[in-house]
């Protein structure tokens, strides 16, 4: 069973990330499906703004290296077999999946910690950019939000 890591722009089928990763000497796999949410919460203000759709974009050849080493971090922090990670690039509606993680175990309170881990720092880290749009303007999100999911 190998890891993965992959950036679309297509829409992600998360029944089919998460099915990949069955190693036969797992009993979990967690997966997280991030997406698109109709209102944010400023930081600095706490100003809730509704937003009309999001835009990711990525350093692509870094973002994948930067994936796959989270993988490994992961893998030697956690009891984990196998992880895969799918982020979401271009215009995104409302409801709409931007990222998917799924980490198989052989016990699920490792594959919970180590997927709630890796989206912390996959937000904090690796080179993807969310551009919110309202109606009234936009803005570029900082990723290492504890909210952004």
């Amino acid at each position: 069973m190998s890891d993965f890591n992959e950036l679309t722009t297509e829409p992600i089928d998360i029944a089919a990330v998460a099915r990949r990763l069955v190693p036969p000497e797992c009993g979990a796999t967690v997966t997280l499906d991030g997406y698109a949410r109709r209102f944010t919460k400023d930081k600095a203000t706490g100003e809730v703004r509704e937003t009309e759709y999001l835009v990711y974009e990525a350093y692509e050849p870094m973002a994948l290296k930067e994936m796959a080493k989270l993988a490994s971090q992961a893998k030697s922090q956690f009891e984990v077999s196998a992880i895969g990670i799918v982020h979401r690039l271009g215009r995104l509606e409302i409801g709409e999946t931007s990222v998917v993680i799924s980490v198989a175990a052989p016990h699920r309170k490792a594959a919970f910690a180590a997927c709630e881990w890796l989206i912390k720092e996959l937000k904090r880290t690796v080179p993807i950019f969310k551009k919110e749009v309202y109606a009234d303007g936009e803005a570029w999100s900082e990723g290492d939000s504890e909210d952004s999911f």
